[in-house]
């Protein structure tokens, strides 16, 4: 992995984090902030594995393709984007629903990152 890709892979999981944190201090804020740390944690995942834009490119064209690929990385990828593109069309949300699974995707794209950089990040 490159530096420049490592930076932006630690920012947008540093940001993930930040608006997890932020989340749970300020409901009525909750749910935009929940969904950017969703986002943020996938983008985290993107530079991690290589260039975001390829990625996204490549998600795109697997999610509409029948069968779905047997690649378990794809599938991972296609599943996260989808909890993203679900989560912005929901008119009511389930805050403690959508909060654990901003969590767990955020600690997810963590193990990536810390994978992938060689490098521990405090909680």
């Amino acid at each position: 992995m490159d530096e420049y890709r490592r930076g932006w892979a630690l920012r947008y999981l540093r940001e993930a984090k930040a608006e997890l944190e932020a989340a749970q201090k300020m409901p009525y804020m909750a749910p935009s902030l929940m969904l950017e740390a969703i986002r943020k944690a996938r983008n985290a995942i993107y530079y991690s594995m290589g260039e975001p834009a390829f990625i996204e490119i490549l998600i795109r064209e697997e999610m509409g393709k029948n069968p779905p690929t047997t690649d378990s990385v794809l599938r991972f990828l296609i599943e996260i984007e989808g909890i993203v593109q679900q989560l912005t069309q929901l008119e009511e949300v389930n805050g403690e629903a959508i909060m654990k699974q901003a969590d767990t995707l955020v600690q997810i794209a963590t193990d990536i990152v810390e994978t992938f950089t060689e490098e521990k990040l405090e909680n």
